[in-house]
């Protein structure tokens, strides 16, 4: 599927915040049972080795990065051979499994968005040491920025390991995060973002963990699957009002919605369109009964995942991310422009 690149702004470099819809490899290099450093990870990307992409192939980040013609794909931050064109271009901070919540990566053992945004704080200086410190900063504002988070916050605070279900509802949850997201944006803008992409929660409930979570896991009575995409679709109303409040206080920056929540329920409930078959099970992992959400090294993934939603129990295929990364480059990327 070709994406149409036709009439897109000008990046000077891409920067990426968030969890594992958007990390490139970041977890391989900290301690975390979240990591897809083993096939059948990568399958169809870098000939098949695996990346630490939680994926079949390329995510949005790569996708976006090329049709704005910045790089091919997004290296991770945390790789130890980034080269001085790397810094240059940008990089990803997106840890998976990380959410706003600090205390969600305490179970994951992932890298939360604001020890992301300390990470970026260290890239500026790294990049002002190559560039000098007028150009470092033109680079930053002159960047696209990407973040996405809230979905790992609500599994392993409210939904499947409830952390905090004695101390908020979900809907008082939600707030909760917003006011985090708020910060966050805040920060950013701080450091000299001006232009950012906020992506909104996905509908949880879809994924074939969390409808298999109802089987296994007493915990995940307290919310079903359409009561957790109705959380969903409070929390992105909500966060477009706080992108709208933002922007009218920040007038010299662009902060702008990207609806992948609306393009997943269409793909769920008009498969056909997308040409996909399965949207029930995962292309990987399907074969045996296990609480897993990974890929099971041990068992073969489907044939054609350009068929499937999903590639593994929560992660959808790189066909999906082409689908999402196209509706960016003709709904989202262009705002930028005015």
């Amino acid at each position: 599927m070709a994406l149409n690149t036709t009439s897109l702004p000008k990046f000077q470099a891409i920067l990426i915040f968030g969890d594992s819809i958007l990390d490139t490899g970041n977890n391989n290099y900290i301690k975390t049972i979240f990591q897809a450093n083993y096939r059948p990870y990568g399958r169809d990307l870098n000939d098949g080795v695996p990346t630490g992409r939680f994926c079949n192939g390329k995510l949005i980040p790569d996708m976006l990065a090329s049709a704005l013609r910045i790089k091919d794909t997004v290296p991770p931050y945390l790789d130890p051979n980034l080269t001085d064109n790397d810094l240059i271009t940008g990089v990803n901070f997106a840890s998976a499994s990380a959410g706003f919540d600090e205390r969600t990566s305490l179970f994951t053992r992932s890298i939360p968005i604001p020890k992301q945004i300390e990470y970026f704080k260290e890239y500026i200086t790294r990049l002002e040491g190559i560039v000098g410190k007028e150009k470092a900063m033109h680079i930053i504002s002159g960047a696209l920025i990407i973040m996405d988070g809230g979905t790992n916050d609500f599994l392993f605070n409210i939904y499947d390991i409830p952390m905090r279900r004695l101390q908020f509802t979900a809907r008082q949850y939600i707030d909760f995060i917003l006011f985090k997201v708020e910060n966050s944006i805040k920060e950013l803008y701080d450091l000299g973002v001006r232009s950012l992409i906020v992506a909104g929660l996905v509908p949880i409930g879809f994924a074939p963990v969390q409808r298999l979570a109802r089987y296994v896991d007493p915990f995940m009575l307290k919310y079903s699957s359409d009561e957790q995409n109705k959380h969903s679709v409070i929390y992105n109303e909500k966060l477009v009002n706080l992108l709208i409040k933002l922007q009218q206080s920040h007038p010299a920056s662009k902060f702008v919605y990207a609806d992948i929540n609306l393009e997943i329920v269409d793909m769920f409930t008009n498969p056909q369109k997308y040409g996909f078959e399965e949207i029930m099970n995962a292309c990987c992992n399907t074969l045996t009964y296990k609480p897993r959400v990974s890929c099971d090294p041990e068992t073969p993934p489907c044939e054609d995942p350009s068929k499937y939603l999903f590639w593994d129990r929560i992660h959808p295929t790189s066909t999906a991310y082409e689908y999402l990364a196209n509706s960016m480059i003709h709904n989202v990327l262009p705002k930028f422009l005015h």
